[in-house]
């Protein structure tokens, strides 16, 4: 099997697992690890970068053969996303630290994609 295209396969269910994560969490109002209105905000942040499409369409398009130009536009427009959540997240650490681990494993998967290099300070 292709690396990339394992990669690609690898990146659509962490997707996949951060909706469930936050979908459980937020049906679950009784929980107290997260503010249910800062998760409640991720929650629509994820619909509306639409995650499950780009990850549905991720496993449908590497399933049998590595497909390089619409596997990169999906992950430069999950990245888009991302990088909102993220500065969400950073942002009310306090209330959502338990994002940081899974969302540091999406950022890691879906930069193999692409020749990001981070701003040096």
């Amino acid at each position: 099997m292709n690396f990339e295209r394992q990669k690609a396969i690898m990146l659509a269910e962490n997707m996949n697992d951060l909706i469930k994560f936050v979908q459980k969490h937020y049906e679950n109002k009784h929980s107290r690890k997260f503010h249910p209105d800062r998760l409640f905000q991720i929650k629509l942040l994820v619909e509306e970068y639409k995650f499950q499409i780009i990850a549905d369409e991720l496993l449908r398009i590497n399933q049998f053969d590595w497909d390089e130009k619409y596997t990169h536009y999906l992950v430069d427009w999950f990245i888009k996303g991302l990088t909102i959540i993220e500065e969400y997240v950073n942002n009310n650490y306090d209330d959502l630290f338990l994002l940081t681990a899974r969302l540091h494993t999406l950022k890691s998967l879906s930069r193999s994609f692409t020749n990001f290099v981070p701003n040096q300070k």
